[in-house]
């Protein structure tokens, strides 16, 4: 399956960067980087009516290298003026990412950013509070209960807030153990790369009413955040529809628009 072989390829990278910078160096640099707001990210996302978190990726595995309409620092120039928070992808053997995206983009703005990576050690936190991070993805689907737990209070503890991304039932259960205050479902299959919005709406009732609760992948259409609007869905993650296109400012705006019309 395509999901571990991302975490496989992830292990050989950390062994890459731990030669270049010790976890006992990076775990220093993270002490020596002030917390910005530990709650921006939760209080971007809690606030009233539809929050956006717009992406930034040149490629997936589902995708493959995704045509860039526009440059990175462009990109957030929009991205600054329209979204709530921004996503960057780290990862670099699936999705071409890389830390000095996330760093780039955190010297542009001063939009909560979220790490969205493949986190499976320590030393990813530490590096993501280092380069400038706000938040980090748990995905359940790669971690089990301890990890959860663990890395969970180590993120909480750096100042770092989580989401904690599920696809199922008993993931969203295991997600619920540990209490994070921001829960994602992902429409995306990690296992085979299919799309179902059904997803979100499945797992809505086991997400409490005082959770931030987040739609990741498949949102392409004013159809998609009508449906999503219904499940009772606080924030969207949205990758591909921004990415190819040339004014996410306007796809945005519009869909905010589309989701509060659909409140009434």
């Amino acid at each position: 399956m395509i999901l571990d072989q991302i975490v496989e390829d992830k292990k050989k990278r950390l062994l890459e960067h731990k030669a270049k910078v010790s976890e006992e160096k990076m775990r220093r640099l993270a002490e020596q980087t002030p917390t910005r707001d530990a709650d921006c990210f939760y209080r971007n996302l809690k606030k009233p009516g539809l929050s956006i978190i717009g992406e930034f990726k040149k490629a997936s595995p589902s995708m493959g290298q995704i045509s860039q309409k526009i440059d990175l620092m462009e990109r957030i120039d929009i991205y600054n003026a329209s979204v709530d928070a921004i996503s960057c992808l780290t990862e670099e053997d699936h999705f071409c990412g890389n830390v000095d995206y996330l760093k780039q983009i955190r010297e542009k703005s001063k939009l909560p950013i979220l790490r969205k990576d493949f986190m499976i050690e320590e030393y990813q936190f530490y590096e993501a509070k280092a380069i400038g991070a706000d938040a980090v993805l748990l995905i359940a689907a790669i971690l089990d209960d301890a990890q959860l737990r663990d890395f969970y209070q180590l993120a909480r503890e750096l100042g770092l807030d989580v989401l904690v991304e599920t696809h199922d039932e008993a993931e969203m259960e295991r997600a619920l153990k540990i209490n994070p205050r921001i829960l994602g479902v992902n429409n995306r299959n990690l296992k085979d790369f299919t799309i179902s919005l059904e997803n979100t709406r499945r797992l809505r009732p086991y997400v409490p009413a005082d959770k931030v609760f987040v739609a990741e992948s498949g949102i392409m259409g004013d159809e998609d955040v009508q449906f999503l609007n219904s499940c009772g869905v606080d924030a969207f993650l949205i990758g591909r529809a921004f990415m190819e296109a040339e004014d996410p400012k306007t796809v945005a705006q519009h869909w905010k628009q589309i989701y509060e019309e659909a409140s009434r």
